[in-house]
């Protein structure tokens, strides 16, 4: 396993072949037409939401092969969610629709930051179609399809089932793809103890099977009492590769070579932001996209705050990233002309890119 989790040009399938399989539940979302209480919001925009889908339509867009796995219900919403998401380029063969009446997950939420304690997120997704994902019903092979597995810890609190799929897949053993995982705590999802159960031991144990992991200070804060980079590290020395997200003030890698690491820090970009959820999850994708690329690990933060904004900047959950050759420029930018940047709603368009460019030449 190469440190840095390259994709693998040796893998079944050739240069055409996938190259990210992304497991886990979407859900059809419901944003709030304007801020304020669930209560009070007279009306919802219709849109698609779910961690791993979410990476799977940045990437896609972003011009990479990929494969969303799932289970949705034989109803509407699910037919709903696998046009849209295949819409953006995403293989979704391997989505099953469930034969036992159980429905698409759906959730509300308000339009106010998920770290305030006005925010409020209503999920009906209880006994949805993809908690009923197991190792019984998902195929190893179509998961082991791609030159990357991504997997975030939202899908092992789904249910019993889900997570035994999870520890599954988290187990290290020959002819396993890459596994990149995302710690994603959710806390409304788990039924909170001091057990195996436990987020914090099941989020502990799935990230320590894993190849590549993203975790945020405040989840390992809340989740594991560590309160900085290193200490996160020191508790995680299985994965080849450590992002710590860190918000507003950026992110840390330790990658590692023999055994020692390369550390890395990027601080993240200045954006005038319209909403923040979906982020994490975007910042995942850019980081993904410039690993199968095979950029240097500073280029990987950069791509990952890069495309962070691009969700940042737009109401929904799901973002379509910058073209390639205006991120990559935006990546190469000298670490001043970096630091001045500050974006805002469209930034991403082709029409905003020239004087974004052009404002970025103009400080360095």
């Amino acid at each position: 396993m190469p440190a840095t989790v390259e994709a693998d040009p040796t893998r079944p399938g050739g240069p055409e072949a996938t190259e990210v399989v992304c497991l886990g539940e979407s859900m059809v979302t419901f944003l709030p037409s304007r801020p304020g209480r669930l209560a009070d919001v007279p009306a919802f925009t219709r849109t698609i939401g779910g961690a791993e889908s979410n990476v799977a339509c940045a990437l896609a867009a972003a011009g990479h092969r990929v494969k969303w796995i799932s289970r949705v219900g034989a109803d509407g919403f699910g037919d709903h969610l696998v046009e849209a998401i295949g819409a953006y380029g995403v293989d979704t063969s391997g989505v099953r629709r469930d034969a036992d009446g159980r429905p698409t997950g759906i959730y509300f939420r308000t339009a106010t930051d998920r770290s305030t304690t006005a925010h409020e997120v209503a999920y009906y997704r209880a006994g949805s179609a993809a908690s009923a994902m197991s190792p019984a019903t998902m195929d190893r092979g179509d998961l082991w399809s791609g030159r990357v597995l991504h997997l975030s810890g939202i899908t092992a609190a789904l249910s019993d089932d889900c997570l035994a799929l999870m520890r599954e897949l988290a187990e290290r053993r020959e002819g396993r793809p890459p596994l990149s995982f995302d710690v994603n705590h959710r806390p409304a999802l788990w039924r909170e103890g001091s057990g195996p159960r436990s987020a914090s031991r099941v989020l502990l144990d799935l990230a320590r099977g894993a190849d590549l992991v993203f975790v945020g200070d405040d989840e390992a804060a809340h989740l594991w009492d560590l309160h900085s980079p290193e200490a996160v590290r020191e508790a995680l020395p299985e994965p080849a590769v450590l992002v710590v997200k860190a918000g507003a003030d950026g992110a840390t890698a330790f990658v590692r070579d023999a055994a020692t690491d390369t550390v890395t820090s990027v601080p993240a970009l200045g954006v005038d932001v319209v909403a923040p959820v979906g982020a994490g999850d975007a910042f995942a994708a850019g980081f993904l996209s410039a690993t199968l690329r095979g950029l240097p690990t500073g280029a990987r933060l950069r791509h990952g705050h890069l495309t962070a904004a691009a969700v940042l900047t737009d109401a929904g959950d799901v973002c379509v990233p910058p073209a390639r050759a205006h991120a990559d420029r935006l990546a190469a930018l000298d670490d001043a002309a970096w630091g001045a940047l500050r974006l805002g709603p469209g930034w991403t368009s082709e029409a905003a890119a020239g004087a974004v460019r052009q404002e970025a030449v103009g400080t360095s």
